[in-house]
């Protein structure tokens, strides 16, 4: 009997390994493709030619985004960014005797003056006030908006407001917040190759947090130019949206005059509130001096979501901090 040599048995287990790969039809290893190392990523969106920032302020009624992030709209508008002021809702539920497609119009009309006004841009979804949810198709939504404008800064309200169009307003933004880099999300609109800073517009809510602000912005230049811009919001400031009634409408130019007046003064003591509230931080941002002075603010804080700029980063992305 002859013997089989190490040689042999080592012809013998190559030509094994041979056959069971053909079996296998040559595949290599699990979980590589050969045909990714051919693939291409499609075309992010394309940045602004001007290099000028891109801000979209998400708020759910027509007046929200205008209330609380006003002043900045009209800061970033002067220096040329762009700026659009969209509501979730059309806010046709929004007044004590008027409803529907009338008052959606007039909503929508008051609206777009305000943010002329601050120099901004105007778009009202025709969604029904008190009627926003965080569905797919109201994501996809929130998804393009931002993609379309290509935004570098996302405003909107944090998830835990009283009214829920405004807490389904804040988690359709965190919702976005990923989605507006994934490319084959919304496939039809060019994906961001840099995700947006996200923030939220300050609010009074205690639970499960409080506000937190990360940035405190003076507003003091702009401020008659915003409580001139809101003045024109009559169906909410003037004759107090759904909470109010008829004692409220001026019935001669004269009461008119004076109501609109208190309506006004109104509105500086809450951006000087703000301001007040939040003195601590704006003497930290701008030093004691200038900090001290501010009488009017608007206030913000980071989402963990999107971009995580320092504080610093984040200041040179607002006005009126030198930058």
């Amino acid at each position: 009997m002859r013997r089989i040599g190490w040689n042999s048995i080592g012809v013998v287990v190559a030509v094994v390994l041979f056959f069971a790969l053909a079996i296998q039809g040559g595949r290599a290893a699990p979980g590589w493709d050969a045909t990714l190392a051919k693939g291409k990523k499609p075309p992010a969106a394309k940045p602004r030619e001007d290099g000028k920032l891109s801000i979209i302020a998400l708020g759910a009624h027509p007046d929200d985004s205008e209330l609380r992030a006003g002043g900045v709209a009209a800061l970033w508008a002067a220096q040329g960014h762009h700026v659009k002021l969209v509501s979730t809702t059309n806010g046709d539920v929004g007044h004590w005797c008027q409803a529907g497609g009338v008052l959606a119009q007039r909503r929508l009309a008051e609206v777009q003056k305000c943010d002329k006004m601050l120099g901004a841009a105007t778009e009202v979804l025709d969604i029904h006030d008190g009627e926003l949810m965080p569905t797919l198709e109201n994501r996809q939504i929130f998804t393009r908006l931002i993609r379309q404008w290509k935004a570098d800064i996302v405003l909107g309200p944090r998830p835990n407001d009283y009214h829920p169009d405004h807490r389904y307003t804040g988690i359709l933004m965190q919702d976005s917040g990923f989605m507006v880099t994934v490319p084959f999300f919304c496939s039809d609109v060019p994906y961001l190759a840099k995700n947006p800073v996200f923030l939220y517009y300050s609010d009074g809510f205690q639970r499960p947090n409080p506000f937190r602000p990360d940035i405190v912005v003076a507003i003091d230049e702009v401020v008659e130019k915003k409580v001139d811009a809101i003045a024109q919001l009559e169906s909410q400031v003037l004759e107090g949206c759904c909470m109010g009634d008829e004692r409220l409408v001026p019935k001669t130019e004269e009461e008119y005059v004076k109501r609109m007046g208190q309506v006004r003064e109104g509105l500086r003591r809450r951006f000087a509130g703000t301001a007040d509230q939040h003195r601590a931080k704006l003497i930290e941002l701008y030093g004691e001096e200038k900090g001290k002075k501010v009488r009017y603010a608007e206030a913000f804080e980071l989402c963990e979501y999107g971009s995580r700029p320092s504080i610093e980063e984040l200041k040179k992305l607002f006005p009126t901090f030198g930058n």
